[in-house]
C-alpha cells in the first residue's frame, strides 16, 4: 500500500515537472516575427501562391504534389524576386488540433536567384479532413516576415474549395 502511494506520488510529481517544462518551453514554438502579412486567399492545394512583400518584393510559394497527401514526402519551394533573403522556414500547424512541431528549414538553391526548397510531410488526422495553417517565415536580414496560408487536406473535395 505504501509502495503504491509512493509510486502514485512520484508519477504525479513527474507529470507536474513535465507540465512546468512544457509551459516554459511553449513560447519557443512560436516563430519570432517582426511583421505578419494578411492571410492569403490562395489555395495551396490547387496552385502555387504569390504574395507581394511590404518592400515591393514578391514570393511564390508552392507545395507539391497536388492534391496534398498526408504521410507522404512533400516538396516545398519558395522563390523570391526583388528582395534578398537570408533564410526561410515553413511552419505547418493544425488549425483546430495540435499536430506537433513541424517547421522545416528551406535550403537556398545554387544557380543564382532567391530560390529555397525543402521537404516535409503532414501527419494524418483521424477525423479525415484537416485544416492547416501554413506560415512561410522569411528572414531578410532586416525583418522577419510571416506569410500565412491555409490548406485543407483529407478528402478530394476539400482541395477543390477555397479554404475559409
Amino acid at each position: 500500500m505504501i509502495k503504491t502511494l509512493l509510486l502514485d506520488a512520484a508519477i504525479l510529481l513527474g507529470l507536474a515537472i513535465l507540465g512546468v517544462i512544457g509551459y516554459k518551453l511553449a513560447p519557443l514554438l512560436d516563430a519570432k516575427t517582426d511583421l505578419t502579412l494578411p492571410l492569403s486567399t490562395c489555395n495551396l492545394g490547387r496552385q502555387a501562391c504569390a504574395t507581394t512583400l511590404p518592400d515591393g518584393g514578391q514570393v511564390e510559394f508552392s507545395i507539391e504534389p497536388r492534391p496534398i497527401p498526408t504521410l507522404k514526402q512533400l516538396q516545398l519551394q519558395a522563390t523570391f524576386s526583388g528582395v534578398e533573403v537570408r533564410g526561410v522556414a515553413v511552419d505547418l500547424a493544425g488549425a483546430e488540433m495540435q499536430m506537433g512541431y513541424n517547421r522545416p528549414q528551406l535550403e537556398r538553391q545554387p544557380g543564382g536567384g532567391e530560390r529555397f526548397t525543402g521537404q516535409a510531410s503532414l501527419p494524418v488526422c483521424i477525423t479525415g479532413n484537416m485544416v492547416w495553417n501554413i506560415t512561410v517565415i522569411v528572414d531578410t536580414g532586416k525583418t522577419v516576415l510571416a506569410l500565412p496560408f491555409r490548406l485543407v487536406t483529407g478528402d478530394r473535395s476539400a482541395t477543390d474549395r477555397r479554404p475559409d
